[in-house]
């Protein structure tokens, strides 16, 4: 009978609430955070693939087909092509970068391996994504989420070819004049979200440099 007259009570409060309804009741300062949080890690990420395309235009000529593979990663039902869509975000992002990579658009590829390791470092990938409180969320997840992301940033600026050619034009120009597209700095605003996400986690302090490993880490524990 209690819990039947609070949840009455909750219900009436939601009718007659602000923006969010029962969501804003219910939902604590903290969760409401880490959800801006992950909504902004999708449009950085989304923005540097926009940006990687301008400057790496032959992995897709096609400006609407590029847009269409975007929309599905990041705003679709987070897929790519197959067997892409059954693998993890640390065997996405090795591919990537690997020579014998089958898919030939590295940048989608790319835009899938990021939003997959969003997606598994945020405990976004199960049939039930609720969250109550940030404690449920993994702290060593996280961390490896900053690894893997900081070596994307590295391999981004090194990784080459058998011909000694950058697999992404990124700070240098490309043949039509385009110079750096400020992907770098988006990457740092996702790095330093994580960052306070650890902090607030209960992690060591946000200006901690985590060590890169050399290989991209599971974010499955």
């Amino acid at each position: 009978m209690k819990k039947k007259l609070l949840l009455f009570i909750l219900l009436a409060l939601a009718g007659c609430g602000t923006k969010g309804g029962m969501e804003g009741i219910l939902t604590s300062s903290d969760v409401l955070i880490v959800q801006h949080h992950i909504r902004e890690h999708y449009r950085c990420l989304e923005t540097l693939c926009q940006r990687l395309y301008l400057k790496n235009p032959k992995y897709e000529p096609d400006p609407k087909k590029r847009e269409a593979r975007l929309n599905a990663v990041f705003y679709g039902d987070g897929t790519l092509a197959e067997p892409w869509n059954r693998r993890a975000s640390h065997e996405i992002l090795t591919a990537v970068f690997d020579p014998a990579t089958t898919y030939p658009d590295r940048v989608a590829l790319l835009a899938l391996g990021l939003r997959r390791s969003i997606d598994e470092g945020y405990n976004q990938t199960g049939p039930d994504q609720t969250m109550f409180t940030s404690l449920e969320l993994s702290l060593e997840r996280l961390k490896r989420l900053h690894s893997n992301l900081n070596q994307v940033n590295w391999r981004l600026k090194s990784s080459r070819n058998s011909e000694q050619n950058l697999y992404f034009l990124t700070n240098e120009a490309d043949p039509a004049g385009h110079l750096n597209m400020g992907y770098e700095v988006l990457m740092t605003r996702v790095l330093t979200r994580i960052e306070d996400d650890i902090f607030m986690r209960g992690g060591n302090p946000p200006n901690l440099v985590f060590r890169i490993s050399t290989m991209f880490l599971s974010l499955f524990l």
